[in-house]
């Protein structure tokens, strides 16, 4: 979930940060390439009709491009009903943590499972809680900079991990956020008003709770920095945390136990999921 920064870089099969290409993302590409050339169409008739470019098709069937969720519905047209359920469950299969760091992998796959998921972020808004032009923004910040495919490659995972919050309607998803995150304003006031709308539009999830820390606060029991925590099918709790192109893993239950008491105060310290709404809306301003 945090994961601002761990939605890692590819290029070629193994990226800058070590994040290595999927098998799964290899056989989609497969299985697209065999579908298309079944249905008679080169990779130069076949993207215009899907409306993605030939270069675009062409990373996507060598494994090294995430594939839209649009694809598999686009490509009904020109590959027909059959091909396009079969790329739709190839699709499904596919692994989240695709474009994902190597040192994030471990808690991305605890997140993806997880019964419960709590963040408080004190540096950028947590990664499933980013709309796409804020997104760009984070990784377009980063230093050494990205290429554009790099950069477009960690856009797509990211957008892909934030469907945990409607595909895993019983996962109960905890937010805090400090203002001064918002305050920022990221990318400018356009991008800001975007952030805004999307998170507004995240807080009507039934299993989504999100409060803002406000800036004036005498009492933060969250002064040690960012945390996430997860509650596995198991009901045990971990807790991770990162930071410059690394990260932690905590199991140990006392540990554990230290950062479930800080997140549970700051609940109480930060504004209330309705106060929190207002705040934002006051924010935001008018339509």
């Amino acid at each position: 979930m945090a994961a601002d920064s761990g939605d890692g870089a590819r290029s070629g099969c193994v990226g800058g940060d070590g994040a290595e290409l999927p098998d799964s993302l290899k056989t989609f590409g497969a299985v697209l390439k065999v579908l298309r050339e079944e249905a008679g169409l080169t990779q130069e008739e076949f993207a215009p009709r899907v409306r993605y470019s030939v270069p675009y098709i062409a990373k996507i069937e060598q494994g090294k491009r995430f594939p839209p969720r649009e694809l598999p519905g686009r490509a009904e047209e020109p590959l027909g009903h059959v091909a396009s359920r079969i790329l739709a469950a190839a699709h499904r299969s596919l692994t989240r943590r695709a474009g994902l760091a190597s040192w994030f992998r471990q808690w991305a796959a605890i997140e993806g499972e997880a019964l419960s998921l709590y963040a408080y972020e004190c540096r950028v808004v947590p990664g499933l809680l980013q709309p796409e032009p804020y997104i760009r923004e984070v990784f377009g910040s980063r230093l050494p900079p990205l290429t554009d495919m790099q950069l477009d490659d960690q856009v797509g995972a990211r957008l892909e991990r934030q469907r945990l919050l409607t595909e895993r309607a019983n996962t109960e998803f905890g937010f805090i956020i400090e203002q001064a995150v918002i305050e920022r304003r990221t990318g400018g006031e356009d991008v800001t008003r975007a952030l805004i709308d999307h998170l507004l539009d995240r807080a009507q999830l039934r299993n989504v709770e999100l409060q803002i820390m406000p800036l004036r606060k005498s009492s933060h029991a969250g002064l040690d920095g960012s945390l996430y925590l997860a509650e596995t099918p198991q009901n045990e709790w971990v807790g991770y945390y990162e930071g410059h192109d690394s990260s932690g893993l905590l199991t140990d239950p006392k540990r554990v136990s230290g950062m479930l008491q800080r997140y549970g105060r700051m609940r109480s310290q930060a504004l209330s999921p309705d106060a929190s709404v207002s705040l934002l809306e006051q924010m935001r301003g008018a339509p």
